[in-house]
């Protein structure tokens, strides 16, 4: 296969406490969910499931089929701890503000 049939990509993964970015090389005409499946990230992080998990292209939600382009940043969503509304809720019920101060 000819460098002409491959792109370079980046696939973005963050937890709280640590990121991790891996550079890539795949074939043109890759699409982001099978750029998850041949980056590390299923390995280095089997807690996850990455075969269902939201995708993103410098924050955008994207599809599965979504074919990446050279140099774009494939980010991989992991699901939220808390709901943003449950959070709201119980800092109200605590007599907390969250986002803004009075």
């Amino acid at each position: 296969m000819s460098d002409a049939a491959n792109i370079t990509i980046e696939v973005a993964f963050a937890l709280p406490e640590r990121q991790h970015v891996q550079v890539m090389t795949v074939p043109s005409g890759c699409t982001a969910r099978e750029a998850v499946v041949r980056s590390e990230l299923p390995q280095l992080f089997p807690q996850f499931d990455f075969a269902s998990c939201q995708l993103g292209v410098f924050g955008q939600v994207v599809t599965d089929d979504r074919l990446l382009c050279a140099g774009e940043r494939l980010e991989v969503y992991r699901p939220l701890a808390t709901n943003p509304r449950d959070a709201r809720r119980m800092a109200a019920s605590a007599g907390k503000t969250i986002g803004r101060e009075h």
